[in-house]
């Protein structure tokens, strides 16, 4: 994984480094024969000078400018024509001292320089040997070494930076974004994804956003839902309450109390929808720490439960002794519940609910399964949506308990499936994980 910790530091390390070697190279140029004819003092207008005399004639002139220059800036020169005969004889550079033994660097550089006369085209070979004492000190003086340094720098570095910059403030940028749309409850699914796959610290961060704002998202938008239907399926109930009180306040002696019953039931009734409501509405909070369950004292409690419910009805449960889940307990049992409830409301008597479970992998898998008239194919997806009812159905409820379920389940890390049996009656898949 490229992590950006490592791209700052590797960043920051190449800035320098290419910072330091393009100061380097910029001393290399700085040191060439070219630049330096052009730029030391001693030997500007040199070979103009000495050229010019040599073609008036003016030996001895000439031999007094390199004899000058030999003595006052010790630098000694020699001009060779084209045919490679030497013009100024041989010149022993005495006042150096003798390069030590063992060192390949001389105590002077020799700088070659080709020169025409602008009068007769002749070409003349110019070699100049400065000592190197006299070269590192101009070199020391001169401002162009280190303001080209300086510029060099400041260019590195600034282009470095905007480039670091850029890599920070584009991914900020997008989750920033990211946020005000999640703020403002548009919060879209793909908005992050390109930055998802960066493979750094912003790539796992926009995964982690990506989740966080999709579990938001469908949050926000299942309490709309919610929202939604409570005020529709309370809308009922309400103008049944409504309608009672009015004929209530309107009858006689012998109606009343007739209404009065009628207007009970309707409160028992509401009072069990927000009942439900409320326990689907906190579903979506996390209650605490998880604990140790053991599945088969679970479920026996249940079945216990469902023989004083329907003492018709028959539960046989085919469950390992040492089957275990980690979660809470109120959720499941809720959940369990309600799917077992669900069973005894359409299972036959002469017929028993079945529930099993096992360990598959990491997974436990519960299944209750019943004998009665199953549900159409295409209303299995809908089942778990709050109060949703099967058209042709015509027991009691309000279409929570399966929304409940699904809820408690999914708030384990688990899945809950709804399918008929390939022979029979409807079952229920659970999948918890076990850690």
């Amino acid at each position: 994984m490229r992590s950006f910790f490592w791209r700052i530091f590797i960043s920051f390390w190449l800035a320098i480094s290419v910072a330091a070697g393009s100061s380097m190279l910029l001393g290399y140029l700085f040191n060439q024969d070219a630049w330096l004819i052009n730029r030391f003092p001693p030997i500007q207008g040199v070979a103009q000078k000495w050229v010019s005399f040599h073609e008036e004639n003016e030996i001895a002139s000439a031999k007094n400018l390199i004899k000058h220059y030999q003595q006052k800036y010790k630098i000694d020169i020699q001009v060779f024509t084209e045919l490679g005969t030497n013009l100024t004889g041989n010149i022993h550079p005495t006042h150096y001292k003798p390069k030590p033994i063992g060192s390949r660097i001389p105590p002077w550089r020799q700088i070659t320089q080709e020169y025409t006369s602008p009068e007769t085209e002749l070409s003349y070979l110019f070699i100049y040997r400065i000592p190197r004492a006299e070269l590192m000190d101009w070199q020391r003086d001169s401002l162009w070494f280190p303001l080209g340094g300086i510029v060099i720098t400041v260019i590195v570095l600034t282009i470095f930076s905007f480039l670091l910059t850029l890599s920070v403030t584009r991914p900020l940028k997008k989750l920033r974004g990211a946020v005000n749309d999640l703020g403002r409850t548009e919060y879209q699914k793909n908005s992050l994804s390109r930055l998802s796959n960066r493979k750094d610290e912003f790539g796992l961060l926009a995964k982690d956003f990506s989740l966080m704002g999709e579990h938001l998202q469908a949050l926000i938008d299942s309490q709309r839902q919610l929202l939604r239907d409570v005020s529709h399926e309370l809308r009922s109930p309400l103008a049944r309450l409504k309608i009672t009180a009015a004929l209530l306040e309107r009858s006689n002696e012998q109606d009343r109390a007739k209404l009065s019953d009628r207007l009970s039931l309707e409160c028992d009734r509401l009072e069990a929808l927000i009942s439900e409501i409320l326990i689907l509405a906190r579903l979506d909070s996390v209650p605490g720490n998880k604990t140790t369950l053991q599945l088969y004292q679970l479920l026996n409690k249940l079945q216990e439960d469902a023989k004083i419910i329907a003492p018709q009805q028959k539960i046989i449960l085919s469950i390992p002794n040492d089957l275990i889940v980690h979660g809470w307990e109120d959720r499941l049992e809720r959940a369990l519940d309600n799917l077992i409830r669900n069973a005894l409301r359409f299972n036959p008597e002469d017929k028993a609910i079945e529930i099993t479970a096992w360990q598959e992998d990491d997974n436990v898998h519960i299944s209750i399964r019943d004998h009665g008239v199953g549900v159409t194919d295409n209303y299995l997806a809908e089942l778990s949506k709050p109060f949703f009812r099967v058209p042709e159905q015509t027991a009691k409820g309000y279409g929570l308990g399966l929304a409940i379920s699904r809820r408690a389940i999914e708030s384990h890390g688990g899945t809950i499936l709804f399918n008929n049996h390939k022979e029979e009656g409807f079952m229920v898949e659970i999948i918890l994980p076990i850690s």
